[in-house]
């Protein structure tokens, strides 16, 4: 995959926003904390008259929700690219994406390829790029200068110094250190099962160089600025900025690979106001409106054009972070249904002891 974050200095062609119906005049969006910022959706009111209400939620309770209602109460979602065409095999809670009505000249070919094949089902599309990031690592390089890998954090010079969160990505990561495929492995759940086990045990015989297992961002940065932990399991953005308090603490793309996410727009099956849905996807992927979503999320954004917008100095902490671009991230691919119950198993053990 060629290196693509929007550092091609093009302008997107506008796309006229459709005309709407008197009646419809507000969008309902399920989705993440500061994906939708109120300055954004301001300016969407202004123009086009829809008002946004926004419900937040996580990729559990997106589905959770759709299901219940069957694809009933939003307009607009925003799953992860991982976490469409699962839901949409057992719930049906997602109806296909109309391309004729979204000016695709506005996203980033490679983000967009991406989701495409990450969301399509027979045929038809269901889901659309917005913001991606990476997990890796965020390491004090001055304190553990040899953190490079994910199970670097287990290395006996760092014990009682490093953090991890017992979530499904420390599985995938340690696998792909341990030189396994996780992602090769999810049309076998026999031998997936056998890896978890693998990984969960030596994560089991890691668990003594852990200052904690956190729960939380927050709690990685305020260690990682007392210098009580030296080297994370974490994604991109906390390690951005806690490399704007020090220069020693960055985050790193893994030897083995990063592990790469996309949020996404999902339009539920029984949401009323389509047509203001492809106007806010539309709006928020013009350059100037995606780059401002992305500083208000923290994230990068799928959008296209968007160079003379990024902050200077987040450009060079990503050129820093990914010196090779990144064709070396693993992107998550769809969650097989029953997957995430062999994971439970193994991460409920590890909570435990």
């Amino acid at each position: 995959m060629k290196f693509a974050y929007g550092l091609i200095a093009l302008l997107a062609l506008g796309l006229s926003l459709p005309t709407l119906a008197a009646d419809s005049k507000k969008l309902r969006i399920l989705t993440f904390d500061g994906y939708v910022p109120k300055d954004v959706a301001e300016d969407f009111r202004k123009e086009t008259g829809i008002d946004i209400e926004v419900t937040l939620s996580g990729n559990e309770d997106i589905i959770a929700r759709l299901r219940t209602s069957g694809g009933a109460g939003f307009d607009l979602a925003q799953p992860s690219q991982d976490r469409i065409t699962g839901a949409q095999t057992m719930y049906h809670i997602y109806r296909p994406i109309d391309l004729a009505k979204v000016n695709t000249a506005q996203f980033l070919p490679d983000m967009l390829d991406i989701v495409k094949k990450m969301t399509t089902m027979d045929g038809k599309l269901y889901g659309l790029p917005f913001l991606w990031g990476a997990e890796g690592m965020v390491v004090n390089t001055r304190l553990a200068k040899n953190a490079k890998d994910y199970t670097d954090v287990c290395s006996p010079e760092l014990r009682g110094k490093t953090t991890l969160r017992f979530r499904r990505p420390v599985l995938i990561g340690f696998a792909f250190a341990m030189g396994q495929d996780p992602f090769a492995l999810y049309s076998n759940p026999k031998a997936y099962a056998a890896m978890v086990d693998e990984v969960g045990r030596a994560l089991l015989a890691c668990k003594p160089n852990l200052r904690f297992a956190y729960d939380s961002a927050d709690q990685v940065e305020a260690a990682m600025r007392s210098d009580d932990v030296v080297a994370a399991l974490l994604w991109d953005a906390p390690g951005w900025e806690l490399n704007r308090e020090n220069p020693y603490v960055k985050f790193v793309n893994p030897k083995s690979g990063g592990l790469g996410w996309q949020m996404t727009f999902a339009l539920p099956a029984r949401g009323e106001n389509e047509s203001a849905a492809y106007a806010w996807i539309n709006f928020s992927m013009r350059p100037e409106n995606a780059a401002r979503i992305a500083k208000a999320a923290g994230n990068f954004t799928a959008a296209r054009g968007t160079l003379k917008y990024i902050d200077p100095k987040l450009k060079a902490q990503f050129y820093e972070s990914f010196p090779e671009g990144i064709s070396n991230l693993h992107w998550y691919p769809p969650v097989p249904a029953g997957l995430e119950d062999i994971e439970a198993v193994t991460l409920a053990k590890l909570r435990a002891r």
